[in-house]
């Protein structure tokens, strides 16, 4: 992870912005994305982006 300045509406992370959206999932769900964030140092926001980034990575899908 970096250590630079978050500003808004500059990306540090990722090319783009992220933008605000809502999900829904079960109580259990949650508890494990976010003991799993907590692990890896990381917000559950960035679990989900890298989860979402790897579906459409090549390496994501070795067996096809």
């Amino acid at each position: 992870m970096t250590n630079k300045k978050r500003l808004r509406n500059i990306p540090i992370l990722h090319s783009e912005v992220k933008k605000r959206h809502q999900i829904v999932v079960t109580p259990t769900a949650w508890k494990n994305m976010n003991q799993v964030a907590t692990e890896r140092g990381i917000s559950i926001s960035e679990l989900i982006e890298e989860f979402g980034r790897r579906l459409k990575s090549p390496a994501a899908y070795p067996h096809k």
